[in-house]
């Protein structure tokens, strides 16, 4: 092999040369060297980078490039054996890069009188030049290293000083791109919160935005199962929402988390939706925002929706916790409506879940208990109106005996001491 296409600065420049040459990759993946041959077969015509020669402006194919990097429709393999050297490379170029723009930027802040005139007219020239070196260098190095919070930060410098939406929109197809092979990167989530704000305080259509984030956590989120950091930057966004956005999200996301079940944290950014209409309520006059009466319907149609899915697929412990929030939201807000229905409702549904066939299929015993903790639960925030109902009901005697076998017993004795204080 070709030591000179083995050079770590050879193919740190060959890198950002593919990077600078297509600004719209979406997604970068590690190859195996092994792979190579069969990637370059598929798409022979298009499979290297597409560099291009400054005189003739032709298509540059360069060997080193076509044997550790491919590039396709906007997507970039990099070889795994070359990522070590890469990655030091790309790090030695990048701190030194931006150990050379703080000097130079401390210089002209401090205006150091050691420096000749011409030297600080030369400043902002020499600056803009470093500034984008830091940026190149900080790209390639952060698709190496999701989690080098120096290069992030030193792009946060440098976006902060130009303030310049294209900017803003490179931070957040980085971002992005990040994303799309660590999908679950604290650091590149953070970053596009950052970058959401300084588009926020300048004024520009944040709505747009926050639509196009709330695709890509969708996207990542059938890619990558159980992803908590995207999740939480969706729910994050919901404070910049319009009403009418939060009620389009909460129609969309339904019918992802009817598929997701087993997945908390779709349910919890449902509930996070649903506490945003409750605020805008509370706060909002404006004639075209939410009504007590449609709040009421989508709450309605959240509850027996619930109860629909709980039914359907046994033993979700995710589903129980959601009603625990919706009957929450119920005795907080909307407790004066239909107070004798809500209770009989809840304790048909326990009824219904606690029944345990005889076979071997554990689901059905952890339906059970998550039904029986759940009633305890629900009974002893409302001692005195759901308690009496559930002492009246046939199912008290067989929810004291499931309560037992599954070992809580505990929790059946502090409810039931609540009742005894009631009653007095």
């Amino acid at each position: 092999m070709n030591e000179a296409a083995m050079d770590p600065s050879n193919l740190l420049c060959h890198l950002e040369d593919i990077l600078d040459s297509d600004p719209h990759i979406d997604e970068v993946g590690f190859i195996h060297p092994m792979q190579f041959a069969a990637f370059n077969e598929e798409g022979h015509s298009g499979s290297g980078p597409q560099l291009t020669d400054e005189i003739t402006r032709k298509p540059v194919r360069d060997s080193s490039s076509h044997t550790f990097f491919w590039h396709n429709k906007h997507k970039l393999g990099i070889s795994t054996i070359v990522l070590v050297p890469l990655y030091r490379a790309a790090k030695d170029a990048f701190l030194d890069a931006y150990k050379r723009y703080r000097m130079l930027r401390d210089s002209q802040l401090k205006k150091d009188e050691t420096l000749e005139n011409n030297a600080l007219t030369c400043l902002p020239s020499l600056l803009d030049t470093m500034e984008k070196e830091v940026m190149r260098h900080s790209k390639a190095l952060l698709l190496l290293s999701c989690d080098f919070g120096t290069a992030w930060n030193a792009r946060k410098l440098i976006v902060s000083k130009k303030l310049l939406s294209p900017m803003f929109t490179d931070e957040l197809l980085l971002s992005a791109l990040v994303l799309s092979y660590s999908p679950k990167s604290e650091r590149a989530w953070s970053h596009r919160r950052w970058v959401i704000k300084m588009i926020a305080g300048n004024g520009a259509n944040i709505q747009e935005v926050v639509e196009r984030e709330s695709e890509l956590v969708k996207t990542l989120a059938e890619n990558s199962k159980m992803n908590y950091r995207a999740w939480s930057h969706r729910c994050w966004l919901v404070s910049y929402m319009s009403d009418s956005q939060v009620l389009l999200e909460l129609q969309s996301s339904r019918d992802w988390a009817g598929l997701h079940v087993a997945d908390n944290s779709c349910f919890h950014y449902r509930s996070r939706l649903l506490l945003r209409m409750i605020e805008n309520l509370r706060h909002s006059n404006d004639s075209d925002g939410f009504s007590g009466a449609e709040f009421h319907q989508k709450w309605k149609e959240e509850l027996d929706w619930v109860g629909m899915l709980i039914k359907r697929y046994v033993g979700r412990e995710a589903l129980w916790l959601h009603r625990r929030f919706l009957s929450l939201v119920w005795m907080k807000h909307l407790a004066i409506d239909d107070q004798c229905g809500f209770i009989k409702d809840e304790i048909t549904l326990s009824q219904s879940s606690t029944i345990i066939p005889d076979n071997d299929y554990g689901d059905y015993q952890a339906q059970a208990t998550y039904s029986a903790t759940y009633i305890m639960w629900l009974a002893k925030q409302m001692p005195m109106s759901f308690g009496v109902e559930l002492r009246k009901s046939s199912h008290y005697e067989a929810l004291k005996l499931l309560v037992g076998n599954v070992g809580k017993s505990c929790l059946w004795d502090s409810t039931t001491s609540i009742f005894e204080l009631c009653d007095r």
